[in-house]
C-alpha cells in the first residue's frame, strides 16, 4: 500500500524565505494534503509539473549510473520547471524522503560536462543519506555538446549560473511546504562542471548554501576549452599514439616516484617532479619506447599548458606527469583511442569539448572548423562573450565568508580532463586576495583556511577512479550511503559547518598500484601540506604518513 505523505499545501507569494537566497519565495499554510498536492504549489517564475510518491525499491543501474540496481528509500518526487527568462526552461527534480527519514537538511547536486539531464545518481546518494535532494538539467535537454546554445543566449546564462540558483530557491520553498519547516542547513556537492557550479555559487550566490564541496572544478571554462584546442593542434602536428604512453609514465615515475619518501607508483606532489620529456628522445629508429623530436615538443605542451601567443600569459595550466597510461586517463581524454579500440569517435574527449565550445557556444556556427581558429582573436572574443557567464574564477569570496559558509575542494593529480594544477592556482589566488581583507566578524587577517580548504589526491582521475587512494566519499554512482567519518568528505563538511571542526586531513582508500587485491589507505592533507612517509611502518597504511609542508619549490 502506498504511503501517504502529509504536507501543508501552501500558497507562494513573492517575498523571501529566511536562508533560502536573495530571490526566495515565501509561503503561508492553507490546508493539509498528500505529496501529490504539491503539484498545486504556486512558485514565482516556475511551476511544478508533477509530484508523486515513489515506493522503496530498486532503481535501474542505467539511470543512476551505478554498477548494479540500487535500493532507494520511499520518497516524494517533485518535478518542476523554472523560467527566469522568456527563453528559459530549467527542469529540476527534488526528492523528498519520508518525514521520519529526513535529516532536516537540503542537498543539491551538480552536473557534468555540458549537463542536459537531471543528475539522478546524486539524487540517489543524497536521499539514501536522508537529505532532501535536488538537481537540474541546467536549462536544456540531451546532447553531449552545446548545440542547444546556438541562437539561445539565455540558455547559455541558465547553464552558466542561473539554473543552479533557481533550483536552490524553488527547492527550499517546496521543502518548507512539504515538511512544514525549512531545511536547517543547505549543502551543494558537484564535480567537473558541478565543481564549476559549486564555485559559482560561492562567488555569485553566497547565501544559497552553508557548505559546498567543489570537485575538480572546470571553473576557468574559457581557458580549459582553449587548452583543449591547443592540444588538438599540437597532436595534429605530432601525434603521440596511445602505445607510447606506458613508456612515458614509466620514465616520469622513474625520475620522481621516490620524492615523497616511498616508491609506490604514486606522486604525492607532481609539482616537484622535474621530468624532461627529452630523456625519451629516440636514439635510433622510432618505437613505442621513445619519442621523436616533434613528439617531445607535443608532450611538453601538454605538461606546460597553453600561453597567449602575444603576451605569454598562461591561459590554463598543463597536466601533471605520472599517470599518462592509467586506464580512463590520457586515453580517451587527451589522446584519441587507438584505431583498434571499439570507440565511437577517433577524437579525444577534451577536443570534443573545445570544438563544441568555440563552434557552438561562441561562434554559433554548426559548420565551424577548428583549423581556422585564431588563438588571439577568437580567445579574446570567447572571454568577452562567455567569460562572465561561464567562468567562476573570481577570488573574492568575502560575501561567502561573511555568511559563515565553508568550502572544501578536491582534485586528483591524475585528472586528464582538468589539470590538478588549476585547483591549486585558484586556491592560491583566493588566499592572496582574501589576505588583504580581514574578517569583519573577528578583525583577524583573512586567513583562507578558516573557511576554504583544498585536498589534492595522488593518482586519482577525473572526479574519481584512477590509481591509489581515490575513494573518500566522492562516489557519484549513488551506491554508497555513509562512509566512515574520516573517509567522508561530505561528513567532514557537515562537521565544519555544524560543529566548527575544520578538516585537516581525510583518509582515502584504494588499492596498491599494480596489486588491485591489496588494500591501501593514505591521508589526504589540507593544502599546502602533503602526505610524507614517516620512514617506518607499512607504506600502504595511512598511519605511516604525516601531513607536512613540502620544501620550497
Amino acid at each position: 500500500m502506498q504511503t501517504r505523505f502529509m504536507v501543508a499545501v501552501l500558497v507562494a507569494t513573492a517575498t523571501g524565505v529566511a536562508g533560502s537566497g536573495r530571490e526566495a519565495t515565501s509561503v503561508s499554510a492553507a490546508q493539509s494534503g498528500s505529496c501529490e498536492a504539491l503539484a498545486g504549489l504556486k512558485l514565482t517564475r516556475a511551476s511544478i509539473a508533477s509530484a508523486a510518491v515513489v515506493s522503496e525499491g530498486p532503481l535501474p543501474a542505467g539511470r543512476a549510473g551505478g554498477p548494479a540496481p540500487l535500493t532507494v528509500p520511499e520518497r516524494c518526487v517533485v518535478k518542476g520547471i523554472a523560467r527566469p527568462s522568456s527563453d528559459s526552461e530549467i527542469r529540476f527534480e527534488l526528492w523528498l524522503p519520508v518525514a521520519s527519514a529526513w535529516n532536516g537538511k537540503y542537498q543539491q547536486v551538480g552536473n557534468g560536462g555540458w549537463a542536459g539531464s537531471i543528475p539522478t545518481a546524486g539524487l540517489v546518494a543524497g536521499v539514501r543519506r536522508g537529505y532532501a535532494t535536488a538537481g537540474t538539467d541546467d536549462g536544456h535537454a540531451g546532447g553531449q555538446w552545446a548545440d542547444w546554445a546556438i541562437g539561445h543566449p539565455e540558455k547559455l546564462a541558465d547553464f552558466g549560473h542561473r539554473a543552479v540558483h533557481e533550483t536552490s530557491v524553488h527547492s527550499k520553498t517546496i521543502i518548507q511546504a512539504f515538511y512544514g519547516r525549512e531545511a536547517a542547513k543547505s549543502y551543494f556537492i558537484g564535480c567537473s562542471d558541478g565543481g564549476r557550479e559549486a564555485l559559482m555559487e560561492a562567488q555569485r550566490y553566497p547565501d544559497d548554501f552553508h557548505g559546498i564541496v567543489a570537485g575538480a572544478p572546470a571553473n576557468n571554462w574559457t581557458g580549459l576549452m582553449t587548452m583543449a584546442l591547443t592540444i588538438e593542434r599540437a597532436l595534429d602536428e605530432a601525434a603521440i599514439p596511445a602505445s607510447k604512453l606506458p613508456a612515458i609514465q614509466a620514465a616520469a615515475l622513474a625520475a620522481c616516484d621516490t620524492i615523497d619518501g616511498v616508491k609506490d607508483g604514486l606522486m604525492e606532489d607532481p609539482r616537484s617532479c622535474k621530468f624532461d620529456p627529452a630523456a625519451l628522445t629516440c636514439k635510433g629508429a622510432d618505437s613505442d619506447q621513445c619519442l621523436t623530436a616533434a613528439q617531445v615538443i607535443t608532450l611538453r605542451h601538454i605538461y606546460e599548458g597553453p600561453r597567449h601567443p602575444r603576451t605569454g600569459a598562461q591561459i590554463a595550466p598543463g597536466f601533471s606527469p605520472g599517470t599518462e597510461a592509467v586506464a580512463g586517463g590520457w586515453v580517451p581524454w587527451i589522446v584519441p583511442p587507438p584505431p583498434s579500440a571499439p570507440a565511437t569517435s577517433t577524437a579525444s574527449i577534451i577536443s570534443g569539448f573545445g570544438n563544441s565550445f568555440y563552434g557552438q557556444a561562441v561562434a554559433e556556427d554548426p559548420k565551424w572548423d577548428y583549423r581556422k581558429w585564431s588563438f588571439e582573436s577568437d580567445y579574446a572574443f570567447a572571454v568577452e562573450k562567455t567569460g562572465a557567464l561561464l567562468n567562476s574564477t573570481s577570488p573574492d569570496l568575502r560575501s561567502f565568508r561573511a555568511t559563515g559558509g565553508k568550502l572544501i575542494q578536491f582534485h586528483g593529480w591524475g585528472d586528464a580532463a582538468i589539470p590538478g594544477l588549476a585547483s591549486i592556482e585558484y586556491y592560491d589566488r583566493v588566499r592572496t586576495f582574501m589576505a588583504k581583507y580581514p574578517d569583519a566578524r573577528t578583525s583577524r587577517p583573512g586567513e583562507v583556511d578558516e573557511f576554504y580548504r583544498l585536498f589534492m589526491v595522488p593518482g586519482m582521475g577525473h572526479c574519481s577512479g584512477g590509481i591509489g587512494p581515490n575513494t573518500f566519499g566522492n562516489d557519484r554512482s549513488g551506491a554508497s550511503t555513509t562512509p566512515a567519518p574520516e573517509s567522508d568528505i561530505l561528513a567532514a563538511l557537515e562537521r565544519w559547518v555544524e560543529h566548527a571542526t575544520a578538516p585537516d586531513r581525510l583518509i582515502a582508500s584504494g588499492t596498491v598500484v599494480g596489486d588491485p587485491a591489496k588494500p591501501l589507505t593514505r591521508p589526504l592533507c589540507a593544502y599546502p601540506k602533503v602526505a610524507r612517509y614517516n620512514g617506518s611502518g607499512d607504506p600502504n597504511v595511512a598511519d605511516s604518513f604525516s601531513c607536512a609542508v613540502p620544501p620550497a619549490r
